[in-house]
């Protein structure tokens, strides 16, 4: 397992019990993609926070950006609900069982479930935005040059991303490819769209059209 590090560019995984235990669920259920994926996420997450003067709760932040992706997993492909709410219920189970403050437990659960809905968390509360500027950091390359060259080597050092354009994309299909009609409106038909055949993506103009209303 890789072991937490002091420190990279001054952020700090959170040394709690809350944070140590998240680590080894999510080490646990997920594969290694999903892991070292969900890191990365925390830690550039952390260093956006940094770059736009938030300031967050990096336990929260860190719980957020580990369940993020849990949803992804084979036991819930055939949940019939979008795979953010899937990892968003994981981490409000968790949260709850540690007696976590509930106000704390929304923040988390609106993070991870807004994650892929761009336009939205950045006006929200730091977490909710940060979970979603390390997603976007770490899969689509926003705001690159935002974190140096030598902060950015120093995560992926710790936790590696080989072929992870392929690889996460793979993730994706395999996550959602049981409940297309959860892709309704949202950046996932993009992936069953490319990868799926015979998938047809939702219609919202279509969906207006055809409703039962008269007119």
């Amino acid at each position: 397992m890789t072991t937490d590090p002091s420190s990279v560019a001054g952020v700090q995984v959170p040394d709690t019990a809350l944070a140590r235990e998240a680590t080894q669920l999510v080490r646990d259920t997920t594969s290694e993609l999903v892991f070292h994926h969900s890191r990365r996420v925390y830690w550039f997450g952390a260093l956006q926070g940094r770059n736009r003067d938030l300031g967050y709760d990096p336990e929260l932040l860190y719980i957020g950006a580990m369940f993020h992706d849990l949803g992804l997993g084979e036991r819930f492909r055939t949940s019939g609900r979008r795979f953010e709410v899937d990892s968003a219920d994981e981490a409000r189970r968790f949260l709850q069982g540690h007696h976590v403050p509930e106000d704390s437990v929304r923040r988390v659960w609106t993070a991870i479930a807004l994650h892929t809905t761009p336009g939205v968390p950045q006006f929200m509360e730091p977490e909710v935005a940060l979970v979603t500027a390390g997603v976007e950091y770490d899969v689509l390359g926003i705001g690159y040059r935002d974190i140096s060259e030598e902060d950015r080597s120093r995560i992926v050092a710790l936790h590696p991303r080989p072929d992870f354009k392929q690889r996460i994309l793979g993730a994706f299909t395999d996550g959602i490819r049981q409940k297309p009609e959860t892709t309704f409106g949202n950046v996932k038909a993009d992936v069953l769209e490319h990868y799926v055949p015979g998938f047809e993506r939702g219609d919202f103009v279509r969906t207006i059209l055809d409703s039962p209303w008269p007119e």
